[in-house]
């Protein structure tokens, strides 16, 4: 049996050989794959954990990147994202190159490379004349993944956002998978890549127009993040953009990054470090502007206020009562998001969203919220941010009840269930104000009954 501090003793262990964190969710998985390793080499779990924490052990690290790492892609995936490559990017780019004609691009965490294949079909397709040179690398940790990358060969499921025109251009039908087309094989190269250790090769001062590192930021320690960021943003060309998962945000003003904004899809673009002409002086003799004072800021009884009238349904009053006064803080912006979306204005609570995650630090319900704006439109999207809203806080029953609900929708019932039976027991701890939050109007009683109701539709009988 694996006990809590020797799974503790092993996470440390992979922290310092992967950069990886772990999410006390992911407990029963790395306990199996501890003991499954341990076996492989006919070693006791401690004795294997001795060998691995004493010596660099580069084969078997590569087994357990193998083994833990989340593999889940397809060609194309986050469409918008392609879509700002392709209309912004990409024309930029290849304005900045006229006289090099190369479009060097970048996939860190490529999996099995649908990613970085479908990032060397738009920049093929973008490319204004033959004579232009299109590199892609793709990089990972996990050999399994490389090898099935490098065979360039997918299933139809990898395919099932590629639009019927692409499909036909670029794939060709092998029996009843498909295979990339082989000139667009041709400029992508996979390397082996762990992205806690430096490799100056890798790395090239200003080499990249184009980096794709999505969902991936998240799974590392805080120390191996900030370094991975720092290296990515150096490796980029002046002017050269960077696209980072759903999940993922460096805040509104990262070092040597510019944030950008375009059609609901948020990246970043490398500073060109251009110097800025020198403010004009006023007018010897200009006239004094009057500034209109600003709102007062809200205090405890509005904010009370506002809750009690959300507890009768009552939003848009909540609301207006909200927008007389200016957020003192990260709870009142939080407050007005969630009224924001009660009201269907989600356009604007998206907005607000962002300015809470921009705000720097972890916030599991500003990501939560982000969450609930997304169902009607990207279910994906959405789950990645309860995802990354459950993990930030283990004890949040609410992204976890939505992730469930999310499952059921899709017919995956043991999928939902894996989300629906932790929910159920943390939402008898719940904070009463997250419940009114995003409780959608129901109380702890009556969420509960619903949690209960949708396990049993399951299977799972509580």
């Amino acid at each position: 049996m694996i006990t809590g501090p020797v799974l503790s003793r092993f996470r440390e262990v992979l922290q310092r050989r992967l950069g990886w964190t772990f999410a006390d969710a992911d407990a029963g998985h790395t306990a199996t794959v501890l003991s499954e390793r341990a076996a492989a080499h006919g070693l006791a779990v401690r004795d294997y954990l001795d060998r691995l924490n004493g010596r660099r052990w580069a084969a078997e690290t590569a087994e357990l990147a193998e083994a833990l790492s989340i593999t889940e892609t397809y060609f194309f995936r986050h469409g918008e994202q392609f879509r700002v490559l392709r209309e912004s990017a990409l024309p930029e780019r290849i304005a900045a190159r006229g006289g090099q004609r190369v479009l060097r691009l970048l996939s860190v965490g490529c999996s099995s490379g649908e990613e970085a294949y479908s990032l060397a079909i738009e920049a093929y397709r973008a490319r204004p004349s033959a004579d232009w040179i299109v590199s892609v690398v793709g990089v990972d940790a996990n050999r399994r993944m490389l090898q099935r990358a490098a065979s360039a060969t997918y299933s139809e499921w990898s395919l099932r956002e590629t639009p019927d025109e692409t499909r036909r251009r670029w794939f060709r039908r092998v029996g009843d998978d498909y295979r990339v087309d082989e000139d667009v094989m041709a400029t992508v190269r996979f390397a082996e890549h762990n992205v806690a250790v430096d490799d100056p090769q890798l790395w090239q001062a200003g080499r990249y127009d184009v980096i794709f590192c999505r969902n991936l930021l998240m799974y590392l320690t805080p120390d191996v993040a900030s370094g991975l960021i720092r290296r990515m943003t150096g490796a980029l060309a002046p002017g050269g953009y960077l696209f980072l998962g759903h999940t993922d945000s460096l805040g509104s003003e990262p070092e040597g990054l510019e944030r950008r904004h375009l059609g609901g899809t948020v990246y970043y673009q490398r500073r060109e470090n251009r110097v800025s002409p020198p403010p004009r002086p006023a007018p010897r003799h200009a006239p004094a502007i009057r500034h209109a004072p600003p709102p007062e800021p809200v205090d405890a009884e509005i904010r009370h206020r506002a809750i009690g009238l959300m507890r009768d349904d009552r939003f848009a009053e909540a609301l207006d009562l909200l927008l007389t006064r200016d957020p003192a803080g990260t709870r009142d912006l939080l407050l007005r998001g969630v009224l924001l979306t009660q009201v269907g204005r989600l356009a604007e609570a998206r907005d607000t969203v962002h300015r809470l995650i921009d705000a720097g630090g972890p916030h599991p319900d500003a990501h939560h919220l982000l969450g609930v704006c997304h169902e009607l439109d990207c279910a994906e999207q959405a789950a990645g941010q309860y995802r990354l809203a459950a993990y930030l806080d283990p004890d949040f029953a609410m992204p976890r009840l939505r992730m469930g609900l999310l499952a059921r929708r899709r017919g995956d019932d043991r999928g939902a269930a894996s989300h629906l039976e932790p929910a159920l027991r943390l939402l008898a701890y719940e904070d009463d104000e997250r419940i009114t939050l995003f409780g959608g109007g129901f109380g702890r009683l009556a969420l509960t009954t619903l949690c209960r109701t949708e396990l049993e539709a399951c299977g799972v009988r509580r």
